[in-house]
């Protein structure tokens, strides 16, 4: 029997994501409970297989419900996924899973109470095809021992589509905590450490939208580790011209060659996503990753059946969150926004 799972909070378009990964794997999306008539009026014409229910206890105390999907205003998620443990449900949350230390040290808490598996879906590594290919390729050896990496994670704000919490430091809980996140766990997991790594250094500004004295648009931190270093540069300055949301990239040094990733766009050049270039004594190539398997969803099936920890250590899932929340609160120190 396929496991079933239920979704609370759709405020963020990744839901249609996370729910994908896991119906492609044969999970049975069966409910789903949103406040917002117009999300719930779009996500019931894309899942018409999912009730929707006026209260969310209807999902968690369902016994046959065994993973409770969130992607509610950031500001929420951390009470939601609480909630799911303490009712017997694992959880994927969207990134970031919480806004404040705070909210991880008490997730972290339920969590080892529970048991229960708490995974948070960092879609720039899972469900980026050159991603998961640069992974594959760094295990092998093809660029020797990782020294540094560097992340790039610029987005289109396209103010007029973006709901007023999106501007509400309070509520998505700033620019490093929330797309930071996924450069963080990136640089857990090139760097081959799961516990062991620290924030040297971090800023945050609001340059380009002074009317909107909420919204941090640029971000950047370092990041270190017994073995290598990172630097990663968050923004919301994607030109209108370029044809997708942004132009996120990767690249990965090594002791014997480098690979670059760009992950959704080759301005100018190749057509389609994720495209990886892998530079090593051997000469330079292009790798096109279209068709590279993603196995997150999978593996978080069969974690939940067999209680194991294949899509992503625990202790990583907290991690790049402790990372993300920590070089929020230095970034913020002596700003509008210290909290």
């Amino acid at each position: 029997m396929p496991i079933k799972f239920a979704a609370i909070g759709l405020n963020h378009s990744h839901i249609y994501g996370q729910v994908n990964c896991l119906l492609r794997e044969g999970a049975e999306l069966v409910a789903f409970h949103s406040p917002e008539d117009d999300l719930a009026r779009e996500f019931s014409e894309k899942f018409p297989q999912a009730k929707r229910v006026a209260d969310q206890r209807a999902i968690l105390e369902d016994p046959t419900i065994a993973l409770v999907l969130t992607a509610a205003i950031l500001s929420e998620r951390a009470a939601i996924s609480v909630a799911a443990m303490r009712h017997g449900k694992d959880v994927m949350s969207d990134k970031p899973g919480m806004t404040s230390l705070e909210q991880l040290a008490e997730i972290k808490r339920v969590q080892a109470e529970t048991g229960r598996i708490y995974s948070v879906c960092y879609s720039e590594h899972f469900e980026t095809r050159s991603t998961v290919k640069a992974g594959e390729l760094v295990k092998a050896g093809a660029i020797g021992q990782v020294i540094n990496t560097v992340g790039l994670g610029p987005h289109a704000i396209r103010n007029n589509q973006r709901p007023a919490w999106f501007f509400d430091r309070q509520l998505y809980g700033g620019i490093l905590c929330d797309i930071g996140s996924h450069q963080c766990e990136q640089f857990l997991f090139f760097s081959g450490t799961d516990t062991d790594a620290e924030v040297v250094s971090a800023s945050v500004n609001n340059r380009g939208n002074p009317g909107k004295p909420g919204l941090q648009d640029v971000g950047d931190m370092h990041l270190r580790t017994p073995t290598t270093t990172g630097y990663v540069r968050v923004d919301w300055f994607t030109p209108a011209g370029l044809p997708t949301w942004g132009d996120g990239r990767l690249t990965i040094l090594g002791t014997e060659g480098y690979i670059e990733l760009r992950k959704y766009i080759d301005i100018a050049g190749r057509p389609g996503t994720d495209h990886l270039f892998l530079v090593d004594k051997h000469g330079t190539q292009h790798i096109d990753c279209s068709g590279v398997d993603l196995p997150y969803g999978r593996q978080l099936i069969a974690d939940i059946l067999n209680r194991t920890e294949t899509a992503m250590p625990q202790v990583r899932a907290f991690k790049a969150m402790e990372l993300a929340l920590t070089a929020q609160k230095l970034a913020e120190v002596g700003t509008v926004w210290q909290q």
